[in-house]
């Protein structure tokens, strides 16, 4: 798909940077390669920063370069410090951020660029469905939710604070005004730092103009994700880091009592990241709370582990709430691969394959 009234020799279409940070992702870069590749946009750059992988990402990635990917490696530093590298090497007039186990629709930056042509400002950041799956890209569920629209900064913020939603990293098309303006990818966040510089990004901008046909696709990695706290400190305390700079954000844009209140769910829902191992965590976050005139509850476990909290305590009804989520998820995610080998012969991960044609239905 080419967008109207624009031409693939013309100088003048924007360039798009597709980049991508990648550690030790064999078993996915090729295909996320290969989605990047296949983009019907014509105009656009790929650029893959290793940050430092011990295994083969880095071999592989390379034998993208004859199709015109750009490959460089670092010593491992971290997801931001790979994506600031990127950014630093790229040209484009709009960044496309892709993780390294995600998926792009052939049509998405094309359909993105499109929606351009029908925006007022050249400060709009351009959003998209996605949809999450394990190896079955084919059966990704696409679930709308209140951010699924055109929405200004302050009305996404709230709903993302106040109601826990948030969009997946890829969906975004970002004007290169908006990367500048925003600065780089916070290194020190250990977790949720995509949530954190889209933030920024969102304050630098004038509003988000959501384009439904554009499509995602998200890799779900479980409790083995970069975001997934469990019980490290250091993890808790950029979380609660990341916390601050959340709602200083969105009062920054408003002060006002739907904004105290969507952050007073915010650090309510969260609580229970630093309870009860980190109390000094849980007063700053009831401190603040207090100044947002709020007063959070002790936070209640699922029932499925309150009885193990009743009879054994907080400690190990957490640690069970850790421990058995990862056994579920190691056991929906060989079941979906072993389904996936089935429909598709050997090739485990290859994009494209047997259901290719229900990627843009």
């Amino acid at each position: 798909m080419t967008p109207a009234n624009k031409s693939p020799n013309n100088l003048m279409y924007p360039l798009v940077s597709i980049l991508i940070p990648a550690f030790n992702a064999q078993e996915w870069i090729a295909d996320t390669l290969r989605s990047a590749v296949a983009q019907t946009y014509p105009r656009k750059e790929i650029i893959v920063v290793d940050d430092g992988s011990s295994d083969r990402t880095l071999w592989i990635a390379s034998q993208f370069e004859s199709e015109g990917v750009i490959v460089v490696s670092q010593k491992n530093e971290g997801a931001a410090a790979a994506r600031n590298k990127a950014f630093s090497l790229s040209k484009g007039d709009f960044i496309q951020w892709l993780d390294a186990d995600d998926l792009l629709d052939p049509d998405k930056i094309a359909m993105q660029v499109e929606a351009l042509d029908h925006c007022q400002s050249k400060r709009t950041l351009l959003s998209s469905a996605w949809g999450q799956f394990i190896y079955r890209y084919y059966r990704a569920e696409f679930v709308p939710t209140a951010l699924w629209c055109d929405l200004s900064p302050v009305e996404w913020l709230l709903r993302k604070l106040g109601q826990n939603f948030y969009m997946q990293t890829a969906t975004w098309l970002v004007p290169r005004e908006l990367s500048e303006d925003a600065g780089p990818w916070d290194q020190s966040l250990l977790g949720d730092d995509d949530g954190e510089y889209f933030c920024r990004v969102l304050l630098a901008s004038d509003g988000i103009r959501f384009v439904p046909d554009a499509k995602v696709y998200y890799r779900a990695s479980g409790v083995g994700s970069l975001s997934y706290i469990g019980a490290s400190a250091r993890k808790a305390e950029a979380h609660w880091r990341s916390m601050q700079l959340h709602i200083g954000y969105l009062r920054s844009l408003e002060e006002s009592e739907r904004v105290r209140t969507a952050c007073i769910t915010y650090l309510h829902r969260s609580l229970m990241h630093f309870y009860p191992e980190r109390q000094d965590i849980v007063e700053q976050v009831e401190k603040l709370a207090a100044e947002l005139g709020g007063k959070l509850e002790v936070p209640r476990l699922p029932w499925k582990y309150s009885w193990i909290k009743t009879m054994f305590g907080w400690r190990l009804a957490k640690m069970a709430g850790r421990v058995l989520p990862r056994m579920r998820w190691s056991l929906e995610r060989a079941w979906d691969k072993t389904l996936f080998r089935l429909e598709n012969g050997n090739s485990a991960n290859s994009w494209g394959v047997g259901k290719r044609a229900t990627l843009s239905s």
